[in-house]
């Protein structure tokens, strides 16, 4: 296709921060379309981001529809990701949806299987996977400079960070708090730059312990207890077919001494790596413990991201996040809930991406 035509649903704060700025900026790219519960928001974002001929939409449907349109960015809230996807790729177009793939697996294996039906692309936005320090770190992985990986504990913790705008706190609408938030990028960098996504059992824990608190100190000021519907807490031990072993660790607010956001330590049989500050290496040599820092130079994750969309799009191939990949998260992520509800290790049964 000489020109990739996009329409995009959810005109809201990730819309016009990240999709809709740097799909602008490519060449042979054009957004025609724009859907949003709140009219005015459409309105707003295709005056700025639109086309001459672009059009806004009352009915998402009808931009799903519209022949014209080549690819759609499901930008909402996570409820509606699955059935906006799925009406997409039954409508003939490639998808780009926003993380987590859905609120539960089940909506999610149904994304993937029309995404198989139709041979549309589709994936979900995991952003950080383009990093600099990530796409290092998955390298060193690559060639064995650890060795086996057999110890992974990932991080995605506020020390005071509910976000207090939108439908965040609202369990119905987002399917949790910060594991299915923030979590799910964690979760999904793990997964990635070990390789391994077979997971034999899950064990996890959700807590509901600070959310009646308002301190001065959240970065976006004070939530009203009542709205706090999700879990505040969420802490996981996941154990692979493989025998090794991952700790997720999740929250919007606990009582620590620093926040840790998309940051991974491993642990393997010839040395280790964190991302607490940068990237550095934990190994031994000439009889000495050592560690080195591994210099690279940030980017814009934003923009790396949706080229590599739009080129996959016009290439015909796979992009870097694989649905497949995304609905693994998610498995995982409705394991974590089903485990801390049950009180009991939730075993996962093996699934592949054929």
């Amino acid at each position: 296709m000489n020109k990739t035509s996009i329409g995009i649903i959810g005109c809201g704060k990730i819309a016009i921060d990240k999709h809709l700025p740097n799909l602008v900026n490519i060449p042979g790219v054009e957004v025609i379309g724009f859907s949003n519960r709140t009219q005015s928001k459409a309105d707003a974002a295709r005056e700025k981001f639109g086309t001459t001929s672009a059009k806004t939409y009352k009915d998402p449907y009808a931009l799903i529809n519209d022949p014209n349109i080549d690819v759609v960015h499901v930008c909402t809230s996570n409820q509606s990701h699955a059935a906006y996807t799925i009406a997409a790729l039954n409508a003939n177009k490639h998808v780009m949806v926003e993380k987590p793939m859905a609120t539960n697996a089940k909506d999610a294996k149904a994304m993937l299987d029309a995404a198989k039906a139709n041979k549309k692309l589709l994936s979900v936005s995991y952003q950080n996977r383009f990093d600099a320090d990530i796409q290092a770190l998955k390298s060193l992985v690559d060639k064995n400079t650890l060795g086996e990986i057999y110890y992974t504990k990932i991080h995605a913790v506020r020390r005071r960070g509910v976000p207090t705008w939108g439908t965040f706190l609202n369990k119905t609408i987002q399917g949790g708090g910060p594991l299915i938030d923030v979590g799910t990028h964690a979760l999904d960098l793990a997964l990635w730059v070990t390789g391994d996504y077979d997971v034999d059992y899950v064990v996890g824990s959700t807590y509901r312990k600070l959310h009646k608190d308002t301190p001065a100190g959240n970065l976006w000021g004070a939530w009203d207890p009542s709205d706090f519907e999700v879990e505040d807490s969420a802490f996981a031990m996941i154990k692979m077919r493989s025998g090794s072993t991952l700790i997720i660790e999740a929250s919007y607010s606990l009582n620590t001494r620093h926040s840790k956001e998309n940051k991974i330590t491993l642990h393997g049989t010839k040395g280790g790596a964190d991302l607490d500050d940068g990237l550095t290496l934990n190994f031994s040599e000439d009889n000495m413990l050592k560690t080195k820092k591994i210099k690279t130079s940030q980017n814009d994750l934003g923009a790396l991201e949706m080229q590599h969309w739009i080129d996959a799009i016009k290439a015909d191939k796979q992009p870097l996040v694989k649905a497949f990949e995304a609905y693994q998260v998610t498995r995982i992520i409705d394991a974590i809930y089903a485990s801390a509800e049950q009180n009991k290790p939730i075993y996962l049964n093996q699934e592949t991406s054929d």
